[in-house]
């Protein structure tokens, strides 16, 4: 009896052992999908959804793609390093991001996506949101600002964005990237403004302040792109990014639009900014902290310039003595060239300037009055 009961319990047994075995094939045969599923229903978009995808419909079309070429020897002397990490293709190419000005064809990007087919006697071409690549000319560029314009050739060109401003701008409010990053044409990112306030160098010393931070992904290849708020209006133009290894990390910078509403109608005029200034080189900062010097040193004062009608001295080429030190305009104190450039940018041309110097260890007041120190050296 006891023979029996075992034998029946091993038994049964192994037919669970044989079932659990075959389970998943039995399954597979009797459930598996031969067919097209059915596809289930989603409902209408969110609200959010849709205002995104209208967004970039309305937008992406007056978004380009730029293709900057540099001259033969342009290329040879450029060498092949990208200026922010990864947009050229090759050899003295720089590829990037413009968006529709106006109705007269004009597109705005950065200067450094341009600047090497500018200084090499390069050529310029924009592909448009249609696939139609056509030829474009530099009209002007402000280095100080890394914004340049090009005109498009015989075509008809998309309409031109929405232009908002970034007086009003607060932070965590939304914000839409649209650029073509690693040469992938209008790719959208989406994010909030992280900052604001932020200062960003650009060429000649010069510094960028109100600069916008945000945390849209903005890649190489973005750059010129435009920034857009959640009514589809510029409110920047992407220009930068800070990220050790090239990509994106989450901090990204674009131009504010109330400058890119002031320069750009001035380089689509005269081809180029008024960039206020004295007349004056400055000493290289690095060299100027060693020495444990806290301002602007004077190295040379250009001849006729309103520096030297106004008596300012610079480093005596015979002994090497260090003649003046900025050390404020006006009540606005002076630690490093950005802060005077900073300073005659809201003074303007032709305004009148107190500066105090340092001059063998004593102050002093200066009065000076700011010039076009772009139409001086010309």
């Amino acid at each position: 009896m006891a023979d029996r009961f075992v034998r029946m319990a091993a038994g049964a047994a192994l037919v669970l052992l044989a079932l659990l075995v075959a389970q998943p094939y039995v399954t597979a045969f009797l459930f598996a999908a031969r067919t097209p599923r059915a596809i289930t229903a989603r409902g209408d978009l969110a609200s959010t959804e849709t205002a995104t995808v209208a967004l970039f419909a309305q937008a992406s079309p007056s978004v380009v793609h730029v293709f900057a070429q540099a001259a033969a020897q342009g290329r040879a002397l450029l060498g092949a390093e990208s200026e922010d990490g990864g947009e050229q293709e090759g050899s003295g190419s720089q590829t990037g991001t413009g968006f529709v000005w106006d109705a007269g064809g004009h597109i705005v990007t950065n200067n450094h996506v341009v600047a090497a087919a500018a200084q090499g006697g390069g050529s310029v071409s924009v592909r448009l949101s249609s696939g139609v690549v056509v030829p474009a000319r530099i009209v002007g560029a402000a280095p100080s600002y890394d914004l340049a314009v090009l005109r498009l050739g015989r075509t008809t060109p998309p309409p031109p964005l929405a232009i908002g401003t970034s007086a009003d701008l607060k932070v965590g409010q939304a914000t839409y990237a649209i650029g073509n990053p690693f040469g992938l044409d209008h790719t959208l990112t989406t994010g909030v403004v992280s900052a604001l306030q932020r200062r960003l160098p650009t060429a000649e010393g010069r510094e960028l302040s109100g600069v916008i931070q945000t945390d849209a992904a903005i890649n190489p290849g973005n750059s010129g792109g435009p920034l857009l708020d959640s009514a589809g209006r510029l409110i920047g133009v992407n220009t930068a990014i800070f990220s050790p290894s090239g990509a994106s990390a989450g901090i990204g910078f674009a131009i504010p639009v109330d400058v890119v509403n002031r320069v750009v109608p001035e380089l689509i005029r005269n081809g180029r900014t008024r960039n206020p200034g004295i007349g004056i080189i400055a000493g290289q900062e690095s060299v100027t902290a060693r020495l444990g010097i806290d301002g602007v040193v004077v190295v040379r004062v250009i001849r006729g310039s309103p520096a030297a009608q106004a008596g300012l001295r610079g480093v005596d080429p015979q002994t090497g003595a260090i003649g003046d030190v900025i050390v404020a305009a006006g009540d606005r104190p002076i630690h490093r060239l950005a802060d005077l450039t900073a300073a005659m940018a809201a003074a303007g041309i032709d305004a009148t300037m107190d500066l105090t110097v340092e001059r063998d260890g004593r102050p002093r007041r200066v009065r000076v009055t700011t010039t076009d120190v772009a139409e001086a050296r010309r």
